[in-house]
């Protein structure tokens, strides 16, 4: 089986081709601008330019396509200046390898996100809720690209995730870290309400799903229990053991953000055992193989 990844530079894609490489799988990944220093091959790709698109997965071949490229500046996106740039990613581009994608006959994985809903009430998102209203232009971008997926092939998976942190690049828990290291105290919300998503973790799911033909929409993040951005603080400064105390808000008493988020992001990942998949382990012990790695790392 050869594999294709897009947005190979970012926390996902960069352990999407780790783990492809642990097992063997034959796997090329791509960015914009190419990266020769990465530990896996990589080509250059601007998912926006169509023809381009065609030219390289059509010489690649591959069987199937992990596309983790994606416009992911929630407040950026909010600028109309910007709005255009985002589509042209999060829609265009992906409609782009969908429709190479099916040219080929390769199965398709997209990477989508808890804010296609509108993140009210309490009830966990089911994987085939269909009651959409994304509360901002990157929510409605990313469920018009599950959209552009679903009408272009058969052969897909859209997977959502939520709260997403990894080794390669910006994250929550490093803004954590560095914010606890040198405050006192720290203003953190309380009222948005999810799970955290370790990618090493992610992206064994993900290839084992790129294996099968268990196709369909799906939840995906660790297990442990829904919490707030607040108690995920708590936990990190408790596991590096920072004594910076954390004092809980709400979004309103926060403030701060350009674009709308979502209270309610717990999302339902029992679809995936139904279908003989493994769900992933507890976002406590995530954390834990993330600061341990950070620290082997450092």
């Amino acid at each position: 089986m050869k594999v294709f990844v897009t947005g190979v530079s970012g926390q996902l894609g960069h352990d999407l081709m780790l783990e492809l490489q642990k097992r063997n799988i034959d796997c090329i990944g791509s960015d914009r601008h190419g990266n020769p220093d990465a530990p896996f091959k990589t080509v250059p790709l601007d998912i926006t330019d169509k023809e381009n698109v065609d030219k390289i997965l059509t010489e690649i071949h591959p069987d199937g396509i992990i596309h983790c490229a994606a416009w992911t500046n929630v407040d950026a996106a909010e600028d109309p200046e910007n709005e255009p740039k985002v589509r042209a990613v999060n829609v265009d581009g992906t409609k782009n390898i969908a429709e190479v994608a099916k040219k080929l006959g390769a199965k398709m994985i997209y990477i989508s996100t808890d804010y296609v809903f509108d993140g009210q009430g309490t009830r966990p998102w089911q994987p085939d809720d269909k009651n959409y209203a994304p509360l901002n232009v990157y929510g409605q971008s990313k469920l018009d690209g599950e959209l552009a997926v679903a009408k272009t092939l058969d052969k897909y998976y859209i997977v959502r995730i939520a709260w997403v942190f990894g080794q390669n690049g910006k994250n929550f828990v490093e803004t954590m870290l560095n914010v606890g290291k040198t405050h006192p105290e720290v203003r953190v919300v309380d009222d948005q309400i999810g799970t955290p998503t370790y990618c090493p973790d992610l992206a064994k799911l993900l290839v084992d799903m790129i294996e099968s033909d268990k196709y369909g929409y799906y939840h995906a993040t660790n297990e442990g229990g829904y919490i707030s951005w607040a108690d995920f603080t708590k936990e990190i400064f408790k596991q590096a053991q920072i004594d910076s105390r954390v004092i809980p808000v709400t979004t309103a008493e926060y403030g701060l953000s350009k674009a709308k988020r979502p209270f309610n992001s717990r999302l339902d990942k029992s679809k995936l055992t139904e279908n003989g998949f493994s769900l992933l382990p507890t976002w406590q012990d995530a954390l834990s193989r993330y600061l341990e790695n950070r620290q082997n790392h450092a």
